[in-house]
């Protein structure tokens, strides 16, 4: 699958020019998907299924996908209508027709490769603390609303879940030399020496504005409150999920979409919570909805038996097996758990 980074970010480079950016990881592999029959059946009879092909992938050689970054707008960082309209989480971009719509197309700026299974589980990967707060000179953030409260929402979680020092584990600990005037706390590792004040007297470090400015910042033109998004006139609930639907899904897709939520809708919904739902989904897309209808209703193919499909480089040791015999897409197989050998012998 691809990966994106739904939160915009501002990229400034050498010339201080500043650009919004968002983040396209996609895969070497190519894409495939368990469809929901299949997904059903896996969760009750082998649950390690994802993990056990991860695990075995990366053992005989990797996974790789490539990175990418996409500007949102040719103008910069200081084009009002990309600062006001690319910048929330939601928007859907397709590839295709970037340049009329005022956008770059993605560029290629390096891979992200998977190629080592976690020796502890718990150690490296229970342990790890991930926040957007984190960031190098030249990246910065943009206006989105959720981005800004995630800012302090992440650290604050991983104080109450690690502890305030959650920084010094290893897994999160900065590869380079961090100075600060922090000190104790619970399961502090790291000692410090005085002075633990600044400014101080002692030599001790200190920002150094000069030779750092901050360039990664923005301008807003209008008052800082709290409240939803100003809704434009060609923006409003439904466009985004529309544009996903219209212009991005094709007609297989859209099959899947509606036997999935016809599947789920069928599950003792409520009179008034399916009326809701399905004057949602007609709201997006008037034929998606309808379909969607018609599957509640009974009155189409829609949400009925699918055939589950042989799943690639499974081990299936019966002939009887529900799935069938293992076959090889170009997926490998990938281990037991992902949890390393030590957890999942061959």
């Amino acid at each position: 699958m691809n990966g994106y980074s739904s939160h915009t970010s501002m990229w400034v480079n050498a010339r201080s020019e500043r650009f919004w950016v968002k983040y396209h990881f996609k895969t070497d592999q190519g894409i495939d998907f368990l469809i929901q029959e299949e997904a059903d059946y896996l969760a009750g009879v082998d649950a390690d299924y994802h993990q056990r092909n991860l695990f075995e992938a990366i053992r005989r050689g990797g996974i790789y996908q490539a990175g990418g970054i996409s500007q949102l707008d040719a103008a910069g960082a200081d084009h009002a209508l990309c600062r006001r309209h690319h910048l929330p989480i939601q928007p859907v971009r397709p590839h295709q027709g970037l340049a009329a719509r005022g956008l770059s197309p993605v560029h290629a700026v390096g891979r992200l490769t998977l190629n080592r299974t976690p020796t502890d589980f718990h150690i490296e990967i229970e342990q790890a603390a991930f926040e957007p707060n984190n960031l190098v000179p030249g990246i910065g953030l943009s206006p989105d609303k959720m981005l800004l409260a995630r800012l302090f929402a992440y650290a604050d979680a991983h104080r109450a879940r690690l502890g305030v020092n959650y920084k010094q584990i290893p897994v999160n600990r900065p590869r380079c030399p961090v100075h600060s005037y922090s000190k104790d706390g619970a399961m502090r590792v790291e000692n410090v020496a005085d002075p633990v004040y600044a400014p101080n007297s002692k030599g001790g470090p200190q920002a150094d504005g000069a030779r750092y400015p901050q360039v990664e910042v923005w301008h807003a033109s209008g008052d800082f409150v709290r409240a939803a998004y100003t809704p434009r006139k060609d923006d409003n609930d439904f466009v985004q999920a529309r544009a996903l639907v219209r212009d991005v899904m094709d007609d297989s897709q859209h099959g899947r979409l509606v036997a999935n939520v016809v599947g789920h809708l069928k599950k003792g919904v409520s009179a008034p919570v399916l009326q809701r739902a399905l004057e949602y989904w007609r709201n997006i897309d008037r034929e998606i909805g309808d379909r969607i209808a018609n599957g509640v209703e009974g009155k189409g193919a829609e949400g009925g038996t699918m055939v589950i499909r042989h799943l690639p480089g499974r081990r299936i040791s019966s002939p009887a097996h529900p799935l069938g015999p293992a076959r090889n897409r170009g997926r490998d197989n990938l281990g037991p758990c992902g949890r390393g050998p030590a957890h999942c012998p061959p």
